[in-house]
């Protein structure tokens, strides 16, 4: 693999924003009576595992690796600009407002 993300570690955090998310839908779904019996709100999603094939695993690599090479990319505008040879916290902080809207 040049230059990009492993999409095995993509796929691993994913994974684990899934996982949060599971829990957290499950800790605020309220339970429903009907008929006497406890029906939990979802329950098919529930059961059915979070996944995600190999092609959208390479998109995802692909769209993170350009999200983050444009983010370098215009912090060193900025940097250059500011007649600074590094990017600096500062210069990440000042383009990703924009940079999250563009995208």
């Amino acid at each position: 693999m040049e230059n990009g993300f492993d999409p095995d570690l993509i796929y691993a955090i994913f994974k684990r924003v899934w996982s949060r998310k599971t829990r957290e839908r499950e800790a605020n779904e309220d339970v429903e009576m009907v008929g006497g019996s406890e029906v939990g709100i979802g329950t098919s999603k529930r059961n059915r595992p979070t996944t995600a094939n190999s092609n959208a695993l390479k998109l995802s690599c692909e769209l993170i690796k350009l999200f983050v090479a444009e983010a370098v990319n215009r912090a060193a505008i900025i940097a250059e600009a500011e007649g600074i040879n590094t990017i600096e916290a500062t210069h990440l902080e000042r383009v990703l407002p924009q940079l999250l809207l563009d995208f």
